[in-house]
C-alpha cells in the first residue's frame, strides 16, 4: 500500500533504541486530546476517541499487523472494538444531554457521584467480567491475560461512567492505568506505556476537576433554605 495510508500504516520512529510504530505514537495523540475534551465535557471528545481506537487496534494485534512488538494484546485490541461501541452510546448521550440544556454551564454533562447502587453494579461487573475475560484471552493466547483482562473491563466501565457523567469513572481509570503501565512497558509499548502514565497523572486532576463541577452543582441545586440562615443567623 502506498501514499499516506501505507505510510500511516508502516512508518517507524527509534525509542530507546527500539521501533515504535508513528501510529502508536499518533493513536495515543488522539486520545489525550479525547481525554482534554472529556475533562471540559465536551461532545467532541467522543469521536476524537473513536479516531484513536481505530488506529491502536491495529497496534495491538502486533502479529497480525507485524508491528515490531509481535505481541498479541487481544485485550487491549478488543478493548479498541469496545470503546468505539460505547463510544457511540455516549456521543449519543452527550449530544442528547447538550441538546436538551441539562448542563447549566453549557458543556455536554453535568458530573456527579455514583449512587450507592450504581458503584455495586460496577464492582460486580468488574469481577465478573474480568473473571470472563481472563480465561478467554488465555485461550487465545494474550500476553499477560489476567491484567490484560482487567485493563479490558476496567477501561469499559470507566468509559460508560463518563458516558454518564459519574466522577467515579476518574477512579476506575487510574485502577487501569496502574496495572497498564507495568504490562506494556514490559511488552515494549513504550508510547503506551508514557501515554498511561501521563493519563495517571491527568485522571487525578480530572478527578478534581468533576469533583469540584459537581459539588459546584449540587450547591446550586440544592440552595440552603432562607429560613435556615435566618435561623443559625
Amino acid at each position: 500500500m502506498t501514499g499516506p495510508l501505507g505510510w500511516l500504516l508502516t512508518a517507524q520512529v527509534e525509542v530507546v533504541g527500539a521501533p515504535v510504530l508513528v501510529r502508536e505514537i499518533v493513536g495515543n495523540g488522539f486520545g489525550l486530546v479525547s481525554a482534554l475534551l472529556g475533562l471540559r465535557r465536551l461532545v467532541w471528545a467522543w469521536p476524537v476517541g473513536m479516531v484513536g481506537n481505530a488506529l491502536l487496534l491495529t497496534v495491538f494485534l502486533g502479529g497480525v499487523f507485524a508491528t515490531p512488538q509481535a505481541h498479541d494484546l487481544y485485550g487491549q485490541a478488543g478493548r479498541q472494538v469496545f470503546f468505539f461501541a460505547v463510544a457511540c452510546y455516549g456521543w449519543w448521550r452527550w449530544s442528547r444531554t447538550r441538546r436538551a440544556g441539562e448542563a447549566s454551564d453549557g458543556a455536554a454533562v453535568t458530573p456527579r457521584w455514583a449512587t450507592g447502587r450504581e458503584r455495586l453494579g460496577l464492582l460486580v461487573a468488574a469481577v465478573v467480567g474480568t473473571a470472563v475475560a481472563y480465561p478467554v484471552l488465555a485461550a487465545l493466547g494474550s500476553w499477560g491475560p489476567l491484567p490484560d483482562a482487567w485493563i479490558l473491563v476496567g477501561s469499559l466501565l470507566a468509559t460508560y461512567g463518563m458516558a454518564r457523567g459519574w466522577v467515579d469513572f476518574w477512579l476506575i481509570w487510574i485502577a487501569v492505568d496502574a496495572v497498564g503501565v507495568p504490562l506494556l512497558l514490559r511488552g515494549g509499548f513504550y508510547p503506551s506505556a508514557a501515554m498511561y502514565l501521563g493519563y495517571g497523572l491527568f485522571c487525578a486532576w480530572g478527578l478534581v476537576s468533576w469533583w469540584r463541577t459537581s459539588r459546584a452543582a449540587g450547591a446550586r441545586r440544592d440552595p440552603v433554605p432562607s429560613s435556615y440562615l435566618e435561623a443559625v443567623a
